[in-house]
């Protein structure tokens, strides 16, 4: 069991660590993939702020070899519209990821950008006014060495019209490096971190659920020791937590304390029923033998009359150990008001009153049972009459036996329900029966969802409440 326990926490400290092991790696996975985004935005707008600066001075008519490309940081192309590098950073070795991978500019094939004659015609006649930058559009991530360190870069890509009508188009370029540097660092970070985290996870869940339960371990231990010394009187401890576990413990009180009772009950009943056949069966044997030896002396109606006594008591047992067992009654239709008549029928001083017909679903031959032995009751303590009433009592069927003899003591109500009870101990056992038909009558009530109590009868004696439920539409 103690392995048991310890699988328990294993599990449970496992699928703690595996739950936050998977949170983690989302959230991580999250954070990398925004600070990435992030990151590469602001790498984009640095290479679209560079070539809008240099779009900037070609559309206000700056010569190519005049553009100031020094920044390091920033390679930098302008291509004219035959796809041929114009212009370059200075110290731009080898660059990819723009589609152009030339790095030496070489002259233009445009007139407008030779000699002073152009200028001249500028300074003569042509508008000062700047041409149209187009809409920037991100190239995509490549590399350029320069001055000999080659690093990553996102690159840029900026139209331009010059003042000329040349349409060139300008590659500029951030480096990726504080990306790269920051996703790195992160990463790292959660790499050393997440298992610590995890490990620190794993190790708590394991005290708490130890911790927790400790108190189970305590309770089976109750339990296996309970088992071992058979001592039904036992209980487990219940922890002072008010959780779970200390209504588990009270749970299995409840159980020990009903199986106790229900074992105790056995035990009266068992020694009961041996005491109560033991008479009936010596008085059998006692006539046997003597007649065995002086047939002239046989008694034949007190043998008969003791083998009728012993026989219905082995039914009253038989019917209590079925009834103990859980045996469903059946579920069939009952005339109660008939039951009653039928039950009735040749007893002297019973009469019966009533609705028609009052039906319930139940055992027929039960149900039966419990009017036979309230009778026989309430004639056995009647002065001179019975009277059993039947009728509805909404969706319930009440029958109602009273008679006219002194009554049952409030302090005795409950009592008289139990099992081998007889409140008149100076009555003989031929007169008061083995104390069993009341019980009988009790439990088959409460079998069928009904109830049987007893009170006092309006004009005296003692009434027994029989209430079962309607049958069903």
């Amino acid at each position: 069991m103690s392995r048991l326990f310890a699988s328990v926490r294993a599990r449970a400290t496992l699928a703690a660590t595996l739950v936050v092991a998977v949170a983690l790696v989302a959230a991580g996975t999250a954070v990398l993939l925004s600070l990435r985004s992030n990151l590469l935005g602001e790498a984009g707008t640095q290479a679209e702020r560079s070539a809008r600066d240099v779009a900037t001075s070609l559309a206000v008519g700056t010569r190519y070899t005049e553009l100031n490309l020094d920044d390091d940081d920033r390679p930098v192309q302008v291509v004219d519209e035959a796809g041929t590098l114009v212009a370059a950073s200075e110290d731009l070795e080898r660059i990819t990821g723009t589609g152009v991978d030339a790095v030496t500019p070489q002259p233009s094939a445009s007139p407008s950008d030779d000699g002073d004659d152009g200028d001249d015609d500028d300074d003569s006649g042509e508008s000062l006014e700047a041409r149209e930058i187009g809409e920037p559009a991100t190239v995509g991530d490549g590399t350029a060495t320069v001055d000999g360190d080659t690093e990553d870069y996102r690159f840029v890509t900026v139209p331009v019209e010059t003042r000329r009508g040349d349409q060139l188009t300008v590659y500029a370029g951030a480096p990726l490096s504080a990306e790269h540097g920051a996703v790195n660092t992160a990463l790292t970070v959660m790499l050393i971190g997440f298992p610590l985290l995890l490990a620190v996870v794993a190790w708590v869940t394991w005290l708490v659920t130890r911790r927790a339960l400790r108190p189970v371990e305590g309770i089976r231990r109750e339990m296996a020791a309970i088992t071992a010394s058979e001592d039904l009187a036992r209980r487990v401890p219940v922890p002072g937590t008010h959780d779970e576990v200390a209504r588990l413990a009270t749970t299995t009180n409840q159980t020990l304390a009903a199986l106790e009772s229900s074992v105790e009950r056995q035990r009266r009943f068992v020694a009961d029923a041996s005491h109560e056949l033991r008479s009936p069966i010596a008085s059998l044997r006692t006539q046997l033998e003597v007649a065995a030896a002086h047939p002239e002396l046989l008694d034949l109606d007190g043998a008969v009359e003791d083998t009728v006594r012993l026989q219905r008591l082995a039914a009253d047992l038989l019917l209590l150990a079925r009834l103990d067992a859980g045996e469903r009654p059946a579920d069939a239709r009952v005339d109660l008001a008939a039951l009653a008549r039928e039950a009735a029928e040749g007893r002297t001083g019973v009469s019966v009153r009533g609705d028609a017909a009052v039906n319930v679903a139940g055992s027929r031959g039960q149900l039966g049972r419990v009017l036979a032995n309230l009778l026989d009751n309430a004639q056995r303590h009647a002065r001179s009459a019975v009277e059993v009433t039947v009728r509805r009592d909404g969706e319930a069927a009440v029958v109602a036996v009273t008679d006219d003899g002194e009554g049952v003591p409030a302090a005795d109500r409950e009592r008289i329900f139990e099992r081998f009870v007889r409140l008149d101990a100076a009555r003989s056992r031929d007169d008061g029966g083995a104390g069993l038909g009341l019980a009988i009558a009790r439990d088959v009530a409460v079998r069928h969802g009904g109830t049987l109590t007893v009170h006092d009868a309006p004009a005296g004696g003692a009434l027994f409440e029989l209430r079962l439920p309607g049958e069903r539409a």
